[in-house]
């Protein structure tokens, strides 16, 4: 079996793939991967693994900090820092010129009060909050101390939050980077925090869970998970590998389907008939490339889109066609097997989340998702509940940490 350390390699850590578009991003070797790594993740949940997990949180912006390789001097950054030409601050007038708003005011603070955290090297984390940010709510009777970084609100017993009330900011560190320079660093994940100074103005958490504790799957969840994956093995071996990788060739069909996909998950819905979702996708393509034509004004314009159009068509063979069909089952298995282990994760977290609407809390809700890690930390793959954190995200009745209510 090919070793969950490969799923992921050492790229910068600014977009991972979710495990489910594994199969539409990566071919043979994506789809091979994906399901090992369930398979890890699994066998760590049965107690049978010693693979380290650490928890996605919904932090905003994502912050990279630490020590400009060319001269030694701290820094702060969005991800613009692996542009070919790195975007990095040093000042507060650097940001300033940049940025304006909130988004300034967060990055000026991490300027002025991460220097203390003596970091070595680079590292990034997520923003959690700043002093303004952190509010004494209760909910369901029970006091909190919240805070409310993007969609989900964070919420810790108010008596257990005093550190949080005394911070500046907060940050959850999940990457560590090492190179010369910035265009050649290697991402690994997980940051030791425990090499970090204490700052009481700094809230500095890490992302890692050294322990499943009680998350540890019975037999008959084991056994059901593993029922799943069979039936992903079996799955993946009807689908014809020269379809996986003509899609993994051809990025733009790869992203095609991953929108009309998104059309459901946004909705809160799993795929639904396969069958009836590749007649679907074909209408969306065809749909999508003649709205493009009607926005062309010449012949030579409403041309280009046809030819585009006629192009991507061409993919749907009925081989692909029937191969498509698998792959959207293999799609749903792999999402109801990644179901099945997060509601296990959920249950590992000592801080509760939250989401808010026009009409107040709505109770409970999981974690953004969890990044599985093997025991070498040089691999990781994202796991999601997108029914549920994506739904949220999109949905204009929930809040987010930006929004006022009215």
């Amino acid at each position: 079996m090919e070793k969950f350390s490969s799923f992921i390699t050492e790229e910068k850590n600014t977009h991972m793939t979710h495990i489910e578009d594994k199969v539409l991003y990566g071919g043979v070797k994506g789809t091979r991967q994906a399901i090992n790594a369930l398979r890890e993740l699994r066998d760590m949940l049965a107690g049978k693994s010693n693979a380290s997990l650490s928890v996605k949180w919904d932090g905003a912006p994502a912050i990279f900090c630490g020590e400009d390789p060319s001269d030694g001097k701290f820094f702060v950054a969005k991800k613009g820092i692996f542009a070919k030409n790195p975007k990095i601050y040093k000042t507060s007038e650097e940001i300033n010129r940049d940025m304006s708003g909130d988004l300034a005011d967060k990055m000026d603070m991490a300027l002025k009060y991460l220097p203390a955290l003596g970091i070595k090297g680079v590292i990034q984390g997520d923003f959690l909050f700043s002093n303004k940010d952190v509010k004494k709510d209760t909910i369901d009777g029970q006091k909190y101390t919240t805070f409310h970084p993007n969609t989900i609100i964070y919420a810790i017993p108010y008596d257990q939050a005093k550190e949080v009330r005394n911070a500046k900011i907060g940050i959850v560190w999940h990457t560590t980077y090492k190179g010369k320079d910035f265009s050649s660093m290697k991402a690994s994940y997980g940051v030791n925090v425990k090499g970090l100074k204490k700052s009481k103005n700094v809230w500095s958490k890490d992302a890692m869970i050294t322990s499943v504790g009680n998350a540890t799957m019975n037999e008959n969840e084991t056994k059901e998970v593993s029922r799943l994956l069979s039936e992903c093995g079996k799955l993946f071996n009807s689908i014809a590998g020269s379809t996986l990788r003509e899609l993994e060739k051809n990025q733009i069909l790869a992203q095609h389907i991953e929108q009309y996909n998104n059309t459901f998950v946004r909705e809160g819905q799993l795929i639904p008939n396969s069958a009836s979702h590749v007649n679907g996708l074909i209408k969306w393509i065809d749909n999508k490339y003649k709205k493009e034509m009607d926005k062309r004004k010449t012949d030579k314009g409403k041309k280009t889109q046809q030819d585009k159009l006629d192009l991507i068509m061409t993919f749907f063979s009925d081989k692909n066609k029937k191969s498509l069909i698998k792959m959207f089952d293999l799609q749903k298995s792999i999402v109801l097997a990644k179901l099945k282990l997060i509601n296990k994760l959920n249950s590992i977290s000592k801080t509760s989340a939250f989401v808010q609407t026009k009409k107040g809390f709505k109770v409970p809700t999981g974690a953004e998702g969890f990044v599985a890690i093997d025991k070498l930390g040089n691999g990781a793959v994202k796991l999601v509940d997108r029914m549920e954190f994506s739904y949220n995200n999109f949905s204009p009745d929930i809040l987010k940490g930006w929004d006022k209510v009215k």
